[in-house]
């Protein structure tokens, strides 16, 4: 499937016994928001919840860092997904945080490949389109999860690559956060960004309706941050879900030498031993 797909598309699928539609909503700490709430007062016909904070590592002191094998395939199987499904991605959250859905999905190898719904629920809503309320019972899937080598950066890796410059970073993390002027919503975290790693921030991929810009106008918020398009690239932001978005973006305009850096600063900004940059890039 292609990264993105219509709502036009999903309204059409609708019903398909392999399609799969989960909601991917999160929101970051201290907003006052209850992704499984929401979700069960609305959401799209035939969706099952995510429910993406806890879908990480649970013994990992680190916040959102990915599940075993098995809590995946065990959290995939729970939402009905089997190993054809084809899987929609969506949120109703600022974050946009399907794309770290998405990209969760294709890291472990689950179903027949997965796709984000581009607007997400605020689209759909917007276009009058049907949603149905509660939480669903699901017949169990079959899908197994196996996360693909080599997809994902660590701290060490991200240390050595201040030595060798082999790989840039671009962070999603908001303008004022990267410079280190906003204090970071985890308590007791630096502000700041890595040194050498560029900043874009997520929020400016997206349209008014909440879609996802593209071509030459994607392309041009990259070049602008200095991003070298013959070069290989890490993403990095807060978590490790706006990320996402941009390997997301990334991949639309052509790019694969892309990994993303799943510690981000929720891991570099607490360790006292990394290095810490402020300003602008």
């Amino acid at each position: 499937m292609d990264i993105l797909v219509s709502t036009d598309w999903l309204a059409a699928e609708l019903g398909k016994n392999d399609l799969r539609i989960v909601d991917a909503s999160l929101f970051l700490p201290g907003t006052p928001r209850d992704p499984e709430a929401e979700f069960e007062a609305a959401h799209i016909t035939g969706a099952a919840f995510l429910d993406l904070p806890t879908l990480a590592d649970p013994d990992d002191p680190r916040p959102g860092m990915l599940p075993t094998d098995a809590f995946m395939t065990e959290r995939c199987q729970q939402l009905g997904i089997d190993a054809d499904s084809r899987v929609i991605v969506y949120d109703n959250s600022p974050t946009h945080s399907a794309a770290r859905g998405w990209w969760m999905m294709r890291l472990y190898g689950v179903g027949q490949g997965a796709a984000i719904l581009d607007g997400g629920l605020p689209k759909w809503l917007a276009e009058g389109r049907p949603t149905e309320s509660g939480m669903p019972t699901l017949p169990r899937g079959n899908a197994v999860a196996h996360r693909a080598p080599a997809q994902v950066r660590t701290r060490d890796d991200l240390l050595a690559n201040l030595d060798s410059r082999a790989e840039q970073v671009l962070d999603a993390r908001g303008a004022a956060r990267f410079t280190g002027e906003e204090k970071e919503p985890r308590p007791g975290m630096t502000s700041g960004h890595i040194p050498h790693s560029r900043n874009i921030p997520s929020s400016c991929l997206f349209n008014p309706d909440n879609s996802m810009k593209q071509g030459e106008e994607l392309r041009r918020l990259f070049l602008d941050a200095g991003t070298d398009f013959a070069r290989p690239l890490i993403t990095s932001c807060g978590s490790g879900v706006t990320a996402a978005i941009l390997l997301a973006a990334l991949e639309l305009l052509g790019k694969t030498d892309i990994t993303l850096y799943d510690g981000s600063w929720s891991e570099w900004g607490l360790d006292p031993a990394t290095p810490k940059a402020t300003g602008a890039a």
